[in-house]
């Protein structure tokens, strides 16, 4: 079969599977609310950063976006889905291709409306602390957001094709994102700027010390992500529907 016919397939689950529109809505309201929220926060601070502020909504909304791509991908694993799409796209590779692609998309699309939205929000409530943020760097923290929350549901979903289970997948990405992530920070050092999370984050703060900058650290998160799909693929590849 043809990759056309399979992406719209794909994309004719992940409108009609309710949770899948329903996690991208909450990491809108989430992302948006949690920036407004730090909108209003001291920026006296010598160390305060406004570009990050203005996205730190992204902390906790990001939750969902690792859900989006959790459950896009779990999903196949309940009552023989899966032997259903392989039965019609026996490729598996193709078929894991399309999958990826259907989940990417629209986290990008939703993650750059985010990013903007939230910038908007926080920067109502920043007022003067927000002007020195720079047209460039602004635009670098939104496409750089977009991107983030992309790489976080394709991480997601890679994660879930090799533990077959959205359950297990969140079990783990949750905590160690909202905890270990900066538990280890605190106690490595440098060493966490290599961790998902962190590395990618840096693509939100106006100023970065570090080995890695905005990019860079980007590009490590992407390392990791093509890491996680590359087992989730060696995992459907090995195992039976």
């Amino acid at each position: 079969m043809e990759l056309t016919p399979v992406l719209r397939s794909e994309w004719l689950k992940i409108r009609t599977l309710r949770s899948l529109p329903g996690a991208l809505l909450a990491l809108f309201a989430a992302t948006v609310a949690f920036s407004a929220i730090a909108g209003v926060s001291d920026a006296s601070d010598p160390g305060f950063d406004p570009l990050f502020a203005s996205l730190s909504g992204v902390i906790p909304g990001q939750i969902a976006a690792v859900s989006f791509g959790a459950v896009a991908v779990s999903s196949e694993f309940h009552q023989g889905a899966l032997r259903l799409s392989l039965a019609a796209v026996p490729r598996r590779g193709r078929w894991f291709a399309a999958k990826a692609a259907v989940i990417a998309v629209p986290a990008f699309l939703v993650g750059l409306v985010t990013a903007l939205a939230a910038l908007l929000a926080a920067r109502a409530g920043l007022g003067p602390a927000a002007v020195g943020l720079s047209t460039g760097e602004q635009v670098r923290g939104v496409v750089g957001c977009g991107l983030y929350l992309m790489l976080m549901a394709l991480f997601a979903a890679g994660i879930a094709a090799l533990l077959r289970s959205g359950v297990a997948t969140l079990s783990l990405l949750v905590p160690f994102i909202l905890v270990v992530s900066f538990v280890i920070g605190d106690a490595t050092g440098t060493v966490a700027d290599f961790l998902p999370d962190k590395a990618g984050q840096l693509v939100l703060r106006e100023t970065y010390d570090g080995t890695l900058g905005p990019w860079s650290g980007l590009a490590v998160t992407a390392l990791w992500t093509a890491a996680a799909l590359l087992a989730g693929a060696w995992r459907l590849r090995r195992r039976d529907a």
